[in-house]
């Protein structure tokens, strides 16, 4: 395997249908739509006239259903689906979603995007009172307090059971006669529900997934929403009152597909309004603009159309090595740079170069793409980044929660300009950043999470509260 040269990854993706006779085919299909949120696993749990049925495994959606038996045997109209990225639990098949809980009066599956913040508590809460975990993920702890609960109908145990977890989560449950999705207060993670023409319902972490299947979007779920999709149609319900949009922000810089919208806001545009704001906050003189590909090209168009600048293609990316996991050494982590991206010297020779990202993390990927470019003959490269600095850890769902792995964290913009080599830095502001994205809500930082780079989390961090206090107080040195 070949290895992600950002040490940035996506939480995960789910993917339910429900009134379809292909259920199965199609949740594959949408999966493979949802493939960016996760490549260490994926898994599909159909219901065949109240029968749960499930295949799962370690590898991409195609290796998983690479025998097609695999999915042949997937039958009924119903079905939930999962791509994974652990950021909760080690990397094993015992991980990988969705779940099958079977008891002896009922059975249910569950899916998962997301990361709770009580996770420690909650799970010794449970062992002492007698609860075996059979995985190390925080998702199996809904269904021990859906199980739990005393509450007479299992929606008001789903209720009971979503407003003792916190944090970022985005759930599908599969009942023998329903199926269940649900957000947490804050919609930290995007979650869209559609319909197709024959009338089946489905829901989808982005609503790239719609196009692929046939889907026309309904409308995204609400935070603090449990969504009903029987027979009958669809149900909307809440489990709460107290919530607060603060929709991630990651999702539009760099997560989702540009071809996903997310609350109304189309994330290609949202780009590219980051592009052109991070040209007028840009202050130095270039000759072309280059864009990292894939994620920075939406932003890249954006400051090549606000600064008047050509936008040149300088950097190619060879389509043909996976996005998997980090290399644990510089060395290896920098040779993966050479292996995914080439610069053409043919268009950069000559040139002052404004290199668009769409962030910086350990400051590995930039450092070595500037050197490629000046290898490749530009005469100068400007690094304009369409993010505020990442600072500050994720505890909702990205695989971010340590400031040592933070290059911002540790080292001022000048600093960071030297460490990557380049002629000049310059990051987009937290407020370009929410004017660009623009959502339409009066909401806090205008309904979107900014915490990873101003460190005001819109939640407490509980079981991570004191964690993240004593890593305000390391430094790292990135030289």
């Amino acid at each position: 395997m070949t290895y992600e040269v950002k040490s940035l990854n996506e939480e995960c993706g789910v993917f339910g249908i429900w009134g379809h006779p292909q259920a199965a085919q199609v949740t594959y299909f949408g999966l493979h739509s949802l493939q960016h949120r996760g490549q260490e696993g994926a898994g599909i749990l159909t219901n065949d006239a109240g029968k749960l049925i499930r295949h799962r495994d370690t590898g991409l959606i195609s290796e998983v259903f690479k025998n097609p038996a695999n999915l042949e045997k997937l039958t009924g109209q119903a079905a939930i689906g999962h791509v994974r990225y652990a950021t909760a639990g080690e990397a094993s098949i015992d991980n990988i979603q969705p779940f099958h809980f079977k008891f002896y009066d009922m059975e249910f599956g569950l899916a998962h995007n997301g990361n709770l913040t009580n996770t420690k508590t909650l799970k010794k809460e449970l062992e002492h009172s007698g609860a075996i975990f059979s995985s190390s993920s925080d998702t199996e702890i809904l269904a021990h307090l859906i199980r739990r609960s005393h509450n007479p109908s299992f929606i008001g145990k789903v209720k009971e059971a979503l407003n003792t977890v916190k944090g970022g989560f985005a759930y599908l449950l599969m009942m023998e006669d329903k199926l269940i999705a649900a957000l947490d207060p804050n919609g930290f993670r995007p979650l869209s529900i559609g319909k197709m023409a024959n009338g089946a319902i489905v829901v989808s972490s982005e609503t790239c997934a719609f196009e692929v299947v046939g889907a026309e979007w309904i409308r995204d779920v609400k935070p603090g929403e449990v969504v009903i999709i029987d027979n009958s149609g669809i149900q909307y319900d809440t489990y709460t009152t107290d919530t607060q949009l603060a929709i991630c922000s990651m999702e539009y810089i760099y997560f989702a597909r540009p071809d996903s919208n997310i609350h109304g806001v189309n994330v290609h545009t949202a780009r590219k309004r980051m592009g052109a704001q991070l040209a007028r906050e840009f202050k130095h003189e270039a000759d072309i603009v280059v864009g990292v590909p894939n994620s920075s090209l939406s932003a890249a168009m954006g400051f090549a159309e606000e600064s008047g600048l050509p936008n040149e293609m300088g950097l190619i990316k060879n389509q043909y090595t996976q996005r998997t996991f980090i290399q644990p050494t510089q060395e290896l982590r920098e040779q993966g740079v050479r292996m995914k991206l080439s610069a053409v010297s043919g268009v950069v020779k000559g040139k002052r170069v404004v290199m668009i990202d769409d962030s910086i993390v350990r400051g590995t990927t930039s450092r070595r793409i500037v050197q490629l470019l000046k290898e490749a003959g530009a005469t100068e490269v400007h690094v304009a980044i369409a993010s505020p600095p990442l600072k500050y850890p994720c505890f909702y769902g990205i695989d971010i929660q340590t400031r040592r792995e933070l290059i911002a964290a540790n080292h001022s913009v000048e600093e960071t300009r030297q460490i990557i080599g380049a002629d000049s830095l310059t990051y987009l502001s937290i407020d370009g950043l929410i004017d660009s994205i623009g959502l339409e809500t009066d909401a806090p930082n205008g309904g979107l999470c900014v915490a990873y780079f101003d460190g005001k989390y819109p939640t407490s961090l509980y079981d991570y509260e004191e964690e993240y206090r004593r890593s305000l107080d390391e430094k790292v040195s990135f030289y």
